[in-house]
């Protein structure tokens, strides 16, 4: 049997991964500037990672949600606090699209409504609801469009209470910094605008912080920065490290009920395991606190580099902006360099979503990388 073509691959094959870096079947190294979209946020292979998943698979590596799993609690726990969000509870899924997914059927649970607002450049995942609140028509079947959705541009505060104001909208959903459309971020006078009119129209706000959340952007959620308190948040990507876990979290003015949500695997021993121990590693390895460090000198480094025109995003969420396109830069890094970066809609754009542990040092052999490559454009 062949697999489902659906994916341009490139001519390599990771077979280990250490820290920063992978390596492939023929023993050759990478920089891994990419992390899998965002996922790998501890490093690959931590040995405190790989301890805790190897000691529960021994254990226990699954049962269902029909009985009672301590991890799951000890987890929500040690999210609480790592984020210090009071007030919000935990269900477990398996990816960020699920999440979004369960926010979206959330909001429509509790406001009784049905239509959702995005935003342009939006992506918040692949699967029915998810896809129909992402700005690419390109993959949405006619099955997707069936959703009651609307589109506005960010900053547009007064398009978004005309659309409230109809009184039809369950919620607004919206990336604090937009993922493969091009690390835009909206001021926090709309962000927090956004929040009191969901407030005002009975709307539930919706934080998309599947790549932008676990300390990415220095701070534990993107949405922090802007002082709002989103009615659910959704997680995934660099929660597991690699293992397939998401979530959301859930503001107590949203109330459960049995069956309301439910999910096979979502929240398994083993997952939690992983979950639990990307936590532990994220604060005794202060790893928020590189991040930040480590975006400063990115954009002092950045600032030599004038083809460079601007970078976008925080933290280790981060875009390079040039004035030409770099799908060919990206390749001539990783076919002649060795180093994975990230591409967005944005052509222009290069993505750069490394493990948060990386160090200056392994950003000090990208830039010699980059500026190599300027110099033989």
């Amino acid at each position: 049997m062949n697999l489902f073509d659906v994916y341009p691959l490139y001519d390599i094959t990771p077979v280990k991964g250490e820290g920063c870096h992978v390596f492939d079947d023929n023993g050759k190294k990478y920089l891994d500037l990419y992390g899998g979209h965002a996922v790998i946020s501890i490093g690959h292979s931590h040995p405190s990672y790989v301890k805790a998943v190897q000691e529960q698979v021994q254990k226990l590596g699954f049962y269902s949600n029909s009985i009672k799993n301590p991890l799951q609690d000890e987890l929500a726990e040690k999210l609480l606090q790592a984020s210090g969000l009071e007030n919000y509870k935990l269900f477990l899924c398996n990816s960020g699209a699920e999440a979004n997914e369960n926010a979206l059927k959330l909001a429509s649970f509790h406001t009784g409504k049905s239509r959702v607002i995005y935003f342009k450049n939006a992506f918040h995942g692949r699967t029915s609801g998810a896809v129909a609140v992402t700005d690419n028509e390109g993959i949405k079947a006619p099955f997707n469009k069936v959703h009651e959705t609307t589109c506005l541009a960010f900053e547009d505060v007064a398009g978004l209470e005309k659309e409230l104001s109809k009184g039809d909208v369950a919620g607004v959903i919206v990336e604090i910094i937009q993922g493969v459309g091009g690390l835009d971020e909206a001021s926090s006078e709309f962000y927090q605008a956004t929040a009191n009119l969901c407030s005002k129209y009975n709307a539930v706000l919706i934080a998309d912080e599947v790549q932008s959340g676990y300390g990415r952007t220095g701070d534990f959620f993107a949405f922090q920065k802007h002082q709002i308190s989103p009615d659910i948040i959704s997680v995934a990507k660099g929660m597991g490290n690699g293992f397939p876990i998401g979530g959301i979290l859930i503001s107590d003015r949203i109330k459960s009920s049995y069956g309301l949500l439910g999910t096979t695997f979502g929240g398994n021993h083993l997952a939690c395991a992983a979950g639990i121990a990307v936590l532990d590693v994220l604060e005794n390895e202060n790893l928020t606190q590189n991040v930040t460090e480590l975006y400063d000198y990115i954009k002092e480094k950045s600032a030599e580099i004038p083809e460079i025109k601007k970078v976008k995003g925080r933290g280790l969420m981060l875009g390079l902006e040039f004035d030409f396109e770099v799908a060919g830069r990206r390749k001539d890094l990783l076919f002649k360099h060795q180093i994975f970066t990230g591409a967005a809609s944005n052509k222009k754009l290069l993505r750069i979503l490394p493990p948060l542990s990386i160090q200056k040092g392994h950003f000090e052999q990208f830039f010699s990388a980059l500026k190599s490559e300027l110099k033989n454009q």
